[in-house]
């Protein structure tokens, strides 16, 4: 029986090192996946989704005060004021979806 030198030895620690590696790779890139993953709204999406729960509030606040408006003028005002609200949250969010915020471009631009 012979006893393996320094050079066999070094290569086989090269191999496990390498082996050693490579799962350390492929366990970060899953890692990273998976963050990645999570974040399904971008900050442009969460933004969007802000500019349209305002503008719902905002709504909802004139519906509230229609509810309690003392002429049916006041009440109609009221309640297409509410309308429009939600109209330019939604038209706003739609913008900041599709276009560049910092240039107001569109994105295929």
């Amino acid at each position: 029986m012979t006893t393996p030198d320094r050079t066999d030895a070094a290569a086989i620690n090269i191999i496990k090192g390498s082996c050693t590696v490579k799962k350390t790779f492929a366990v970060a890139a899953v890692i990273s996946a998976l963050a990645l993953s999570a974040c399904n709204n971008s900050a442009r999406e969460q933004a969007a989704d802000n500019v349209e729960a305002n503008a719902e509030a905002v709504a909802d606040n004139f519906e509230a005060a229609a509810d309690n408006a003392n002429t049916t003028a006041n009440e109609t005002a009221l309640e297409n004021s509410a309308d429009a609200a939600r109209a330019i949250g939604e038209n706003k969010a739609e913008d900041l979806r599709t276009n560049d915020a910092d240039t107001n471009l569109s994105n295929g631009i």
